[in-house]
């Protein structure tokens, strides 16, 4: 497995989103043996870079990665996330300095581990300025506890605020075929030397051609409510994803592995973290860092339409800066 460079952290340039193992998916939390392999066999293959966050079931998905990685600690980039959990009695998202430093702490005890390699805020909290969020967070540098500070889902200006408070190794927001306002984004990132870590890069599932309706979804999955899984937006999508098809079955690869392959062609300063709970996906996805495009179907990808429907419910939308 190749790497990609996150500001002055270098990641497997394919990652491992664990969030689907406890949390938001149909069968999230009822294997979580198959979960662990499949992180071992992450491991195996040099996917190393490892994502979740304390929300994700919530607190059990970090519970789930710390088994895992036990004994493995030194092979992996660890990253989690915080914001979304309040524990001073805030209600809604809280990146108070106070909530910062409570969060660590019950992140470190369940991920088993001293450091953590990569700690996002989850989203922006609006009522919170960023000088005081990433001044807390850096002072959690200062203390060893935290190697590398990231931000997930904001935009320009607080980028550029955070980012002189201390710097930033990573912005973590969805980006794929059928996400692509990242690209607006990406020359401030790149200017400033911040890596883009791609959430979703599979469009939640959708991109893998393996998804015809949502009638086999369970009430609790929650793209049962994504704009992009409803009505006309899913017939119209499925469109996209056949696209992406074609040109996996020119490639003799999966439309999957054609989705982060496109990704990976972006730079070397980008880094899908595609989800599964499964080994063999996993290794599906991991099979990605050896298909080549050429530059007609990278062309034709590139050309694809924007996915019909917003990428979040508008509750889910409220958190995210554009």
């Amino acid at each position: 497995m190749r790497n990609a460079q996150l500001g002055h952290l270098e990641v497997s340039r394919l990652g491992l989103g664990a969030m689907g193992m406890s949390h938001g998916y149909t069968g999230a939390g009822s294997d979580d043996d198959e979960a662990i392999r499949t992180i071992h066999r992450a491991l195996d293959l040099g996917v190393t870079f490892v994502d979740t966050a304390e929300v994700y079931g919530p607190y059990v998905n970090e519970e789930l990665v710390g088994r895992a990685i036990r004994g493995r600690r030194d092979e992996v980039v660890l990253a989690t996330k915080f914001g979304l959990i309040s524990h001073t009695g805030r209600e809604g998202a809280d990146s108070t300095p106070e909530n910062v430093r409570a969060a660590v702490e019950g992140s470190l005890r369940r991920l088993g581990v001293d450091h953590i390699d990569l700690y996002y805020q989850h989203r922006v909290d609006p009522d919170t300025p960023i000088e005081e969020t990433v001044g807390a967070m850096a002072e959690l540098v200062e203390a060893g506890k935290v190697r590398h500070l990231g931000l997930s889902e904001a935009w320009t200006d607080t980028i550029r605020r955070a980012h002189a408070t201390h710097p930033i190794t990573a912005l973590q927001s969805e980006y794929s075929l059928f996400t692509r306002d990242q690209e607006e984004i990406l020359p401030l990132l790149r200017g400033l030397g911040i890596g883009l870590v791609a959430y979703s890069p599979l469009g939640r599932g959708f991109l893998t051609g393996q998804i015809r309706t949502v009638e086999d979804f369970a009430d609790d999955d929650f793209r049962k409510d994504n704009p992009r899984f409803v009505g006309e937006a899913f017939r119209r999508n499925l469109a996209l994803a056949d696209e992406v098809g074609a040109v996996a079955g020119e490639v003799g690869a999966t439309p999957a592995q054609v989705a982060l392959a496109w990704l990976l062609s972006r730079g070397g300063d980008i880094a899908p973290i595609p989800g599964t709970k499964r080994v063999t996906r996993l290794e599906e996805n991991a099979a990605a860092d050896g298909v080549e495009l050429t530059a007609d179907q990278r062309r034709r990808l590139d050309e694809l339409p924007p996915a019909e429907g917003g990428h979040h419910t508008e509750s889910q939308m409220t958190l995210i800066e554009r």
